[in-house]
């Protein structure tokens, strides 16, 4: 039932922005939940932007937000990484922003792919991303018994002209040079909206998770036992939605028709 919904935890990219434009009723949904009392918290697998690169961006386009208001793939990441390698040397393969973002967590981070103390390896979606990068990556999984960690395995990213490649597709072509497949850690795993739910005080019977993507953003609503909602305004298609086995509770072609039913 959409009118007892408190809590929306949006995806970002192909849900409510396409690159750098607000996809069109955005704007007004989030006013309207404010002011019912209810709450949004952006849960997003691109890793590229640390939250304070959110905040900012959200803010060119209108929207004042702060750090509440997100959860990151990369924050689930520090998370992740301060509980099963603590204080061990990670080399990442990822953006600028990324590996700041760890650093200021506190996670031990190189870029050496010969630094003898590495215990594991992260990948990002890197829009940054170099062939060096990647022949750097193989040859420390090839050659190495360390840890493998990617933050989220979408295949990929939608922008303003269609998509390209994002963290799971980097990571194929990394399995196919060197026949290791990582640990996922963003969405489809449920962790992202436990947090959400947890830190807002909401219940999931409240909450409500939107996204474009089937195998990520509606799997992680059904893994966590949360009511889902498909928008048609990037990866997914109608006809995705009624093949697929990952079934949403509702399906809207925007976010602006997904406001009206909740009104």
């Amino acid at each position: 039932m959409l009118s007892n919904k408190k809590l929306f935890l949006f995806d970002i990219d192909g849900t409510v922005c396409q690159g750098e434009r607000l996809i069109d009723g955005t704007m007004q949904f989030l006013e309207d939940i404010r002011q019912s009392g209810g709450q949004f918290v952006f849960i997003t697998n691109n890793s590229t932007k640390s939250i304070q690169d959110y905040i900012l961006k959200f803010q060119k386009l209108g929207i004042k937000t702060d750090y509440r208001n997100f959860i990151t793939a990369s924050y689930a990441t520090i998370h992740y990484l301060k509980k099963n390698y603590d204080d061990k040397l990670i080399y990442v393969m990822g953006t600028k922003s990324l590996i700041r973002e760890l650093k200021k967590s506190g996670i031990r981070v190189t870029t050496d792919c010969e630094d003898p103390e590495i215990a594991c390896v992260l990948v990002a979606y890197d829009n940054e991303l170099t062939y060096e990068k990647l022949t750097d990556t193989c040859k420390i999984l090839s050659t190495r018994d360390v840890g493998y960690v990617a933050t989220n395995p979408d295949l990929v990213c939608p922008i303003e002209f269609g998509f390209v490649p994002d963290c799971g597709a980097m990571c194929q072509m990394i399995e196919h040079a060197v026949k290791k497949k990582p640990y996922f850690i963003g969405k489809p795993e449920p962790g992202m909206v436990d947090m959400s739910v947890a830190q807002n005080h909401f219940t999931k019977y409240e909450t409500l998770v939107i996204g474009d993507r089937l195998y990520t953003d509606i799997l992680s609503g059904i893994n966590a036992g949360v009511e889902t909602a498909l928008v048609l305004t990037g990866e997914a298609t109608r006809k995705d939605a009624e093949e697929s086995s990952y079934k949403p509770d509702y399906i809207f072609p925007t976010v602006r028709e997904l406001h009206e039913a909740w009104k």
